[in-house]
């Protein structure tokens, strides 16, 4: 398979080291400084789940140096997707299925009425990832897990193909024939974990040592399921308390990437991901109280 990252960041240079590890062609579409960057220390993942270095990686700042591509890994920010559009377009037309593996829900329906439904695959990830200084890839949790399914019948076979990618790989890669669930599942809980842990500006350990403010999360776990079912999925009540369950159980130290971003003075996503919730709201007429007051708290700091 000819795969394509755009955005090689943390997620999108795991993912990507891990697909030209189980055998695939993989191309690393790039910013001149993030070129720049891999050049000099190329790409190195340290994780618990196995070390891999890329000492020689195919990167471009040009989309047209790509030759074919037969998936496209969509690893950029939320702020950044409108940027990197246009190369998107390129590869869809030279044949390209597109994964986005971003988080939230809008992007899903911008992508689709820009490049075309047929072209757009469901995706998220579950991993814990950041770029140390070097942009070395530093993988800190014990799950890799890689989500992705068919949007329109006409994807079956890529997915398929994907898939048996991830067999190969070292990577935990599903191939969901649900995943407009498994999207809106990880919404909610993405929502509740960066939302509190960027508005309190604290680790998830500290969080729970505190009813009222764990409470909030519990809320906003609440409201996503609400404003899923506003859009014809039906999250259960189980699946509110498995992302309870999985929140109380995480590591002390661990928190999201949003809060990471809040500590290093970087953009934040609060847009894409609690506004983004507050539109979809607002369309259908779904209140979210706890998420708009965490929205609020966040916005300061958006573009510290």
């Amino acid at each position: 398979m000819d795969v394509v990252v755009v955005g090689a960041g943390a997620l999108g240079s795991y993912f990507g080291a891990r697909f030209l590890e189980g055998g695939a062609n993989v191309t690393f579409l790039v910013r001149e400084r993030r070129a720049g960057q891999i050049q000099e220390n190329k790409i190195y993942v340290t994780s618990a789940l196995g070390d891999y270095r890329i000492d020689d990686p195919n990167i471009v700042t040009d989309v047209a140096e790509v030759d074919k591509a037969d998936l496209v890994l969509v690893a950029v920010k939320g702020y950044h997707l409108s940027g990197v559009l246009e190369n998107l377009k390129a590869l869809v037309d030279k044949g390209a299925y597109i994964l986005p593996i971003l988080n939230g829900m809008e992007h899903i329906s911008y992508l689709q009425d820009q490049l075309g439904k047929d072209a757009v695959l469901g995706g998220l990830s579950f991993i814990i990832a950041t770029l140390n200084e070097k942009g070395h890839v530093i993988h800190s949790s014990d799950f890799h897990d890689l989500i992705f399914g068919p949007l329109e019948p006409t994807q079956t076979a890529i997915c398929k193909e994907l898939e048996e990618l991830c067999n190969q790989a070292n990577v935990n890669g599903v191939n969901s024939d649900t995943i407009s669930y498994e999207l809106w599942k990880k919404y909610a809980f993405i929502n509740a974990f960066s939302g509190i842990t960027t508005a309190a500006n604290l680790a998830i350990g500290e969080i729970r040592k505190h009813d009222s403010t764990f409470r909030i999360a519990e809320m906003i776990l609440q409201e996503m399921c609400v404003l899923a079912k506003a859009y014809h999925v039906e999250l259960h009540d189980d699946e509110v308390e498995t992302a309870k369950s999985k929140l109380m159980n995480l590591p002390d130290e661990t928190t999201s990437s949003m809060h990471q971003d809040r500590r290093k003075g970087l953009t934040l996503e609060v847009e894409h991901l609690q506004g983004g919730a507050i539109r979809l709201a607002n369309a259908v007429g779904v209140d979210l109280p706890y998420l708009e007051a965490v929205y609020g708290l966040i916005k300061p700091f958006e573009n510290a």
